[in-house]
């Protein structure tokens, strides 16, 4: 009896823990940014996370997941390297990045079950973009804070 009060506790934390981490995470991404910093960013990465949310939020066939999952993938390694390093003293991240940086990787993975489980993927896609947007908001909110002279965000992106 002891052991399965034990479990029972135990299950019961994870799943708060999960619920809490989630609800946090989802707090920072409702940030309201006062422009759309993140199409300067976009553009100058060529990223292309904004077309996988566009055919995502439009999709009536099955996911073609493995260029969703590798292109989400490669969309945030250019926008974490890109977060720790462009406009960043520190070259480190926030509290809050750091959190969605692991809440990124959390969905990556349980969106990997999704496919294989055969469960709408959809949501998890769309959470992922919604990371990546925030990030590419951050970075570009950080460039456009600086002046360098004549240089647009883009083209201090680009001489990186």
């Amino acid at each position: 009896m002891a052991m399965f009060i034990a479990a029972l506790i135990l299950i019961i934390s994870t799943g708060m823990f999960f619920f809490y981490f989630h609800a946090i995470c989802q707090r920072i991404l409702r940030r309201e940014f006062d422009k759309d910093y993140y199409l300067a960013i976009v553009n100058a990465n060529r990223l292309e996370f904004p077309a996988v949310r566009r055919a995502a939020e439009s999709w009536e066939a099955p996911v073609d997941y493995a260029r969703v999952q590798l292109t989400l993938r490669c969309d945030y390694l250019a926008l974490t390297y890109l977060l720790k390093h462009a406009v960043n003293v520190n070259r480190r991240y926030t509290r809050q990045e750091w959190l969605l940086v692991v809440y990124f990787r959390t969905i990556l993975l349980l969106l990997g079950l999704c496919h294989k489980l055969g469960l709408g993927e959809r949501s998890a896609i769309l959470n992922l973009a919604a990371i990546l947007q925030y990030f590419a908001n951050v970075i570009g909110q950080r460039v456009s804070a600086l002046r360098f002279g004549e240089l647009s965000a883009t083209d201090y992106l680009l001489s990186i």
